[in-house]
């Protein structure tokens, strides 16, 4: 028997002693030797010292040869050849870089969008003419109305800025005539866009569509209103 392994006989038999001792102390001294050790210590009476796991270096008989590495080692599935700058997305909403936003200067540059829309609806009106489909023709007509609205919306905020921009317009005149500026009240502006209303609804002939279309809503509150009353 060598020197290593007689060695390591005594190792295991001082081991065994050392547990068999453990083994008769209760788990109140138990837990009191291992406060007083630590931890680390206790585990190692216990258990036996950690045995360390060397890392096993490959000589090279030759310098000139390739290192050999071991294959336990897993290898990259990406290796990286070429180092690539990495984008950074920008949003030119919130970006200082791309300048700030100004709505005249947006509206000027974007202007040929309500020209596109006007095109789209005398196709769509072209190809509503030719359908027979039922549910191509509801979509068509679905397409037309939203187009018609989106551009009804952008002529109401128009005709909204020029009044705004009439108003101070006057009222800047004034103050360089020296005069009193007279400033309107909301329930003027709003009897004013009232007005207004009614004579675009009129000269486009969709006066009469409104007026049903107000009071099928008012009708519909009321019930809501009956509605609620009785349930209660």
């Amino acid at each position: 028997m060598s020197d290593e392994e007689d060695t390591l006989l005594n190792e295991d038999k001082h081991q065994d002693e050392i547990r068999k001792e453990l083994s008769q102390m209760s788990f109140e001294d138990l837990q009191k030797l291992k406060e007083k050790l630590g931890c680390k210590i206790y585990k190692e009476a216990l258990f036996g010292p950690r045995k360390v796991n060397k890392k096993i270096e490959f000589k090279r008989e030759n310098k000139n040869r390739p290192r050999e590495i071991s294959s336990k080692k897993p290898v990259p599935r990406f290796r990286e050849v070429v180092q690539v700058k990495k984008h950074i997305p920008r949003d030119p909403r919130f970006d200082g870089l791309c300048g700030t936003y100004d709505p005249k200067k947006f509206k000027r540059n974007y202007m040929f969008i309500n020209k596109l829309r006007e095109n789209d609806i005398e196709e769509l009106k072209k190809e509503l003419a030719e359908s027979r489909d039922p549910k191509k023709i509801k979509k068509i007509k679905y397409l037309i109305q939203r187009l018609e609205n989106q551009l009804h919306e952008e002529k109401r905020r128009n005709l909204k800025e020029q009044k705004d921009y009439e108003e101070k317009k006057e009222i800047a005149e004034a103050i360089r005539r020296g005069e009193k500026p007279v400033f309107k009240k909301k329930s003027e502006k709003r009897i004013l866009d009232l007005v207004s209303q009614y004579e675009e609804l009129k000269n486009s002939g969709k006066l009469k569509k409104h007026i049903e279309r107000l009071r099928k809503k008012n009708q519909q509150r009321g019930r809501r209103k009956l509605a609620s009353a009785d349930s209660e």
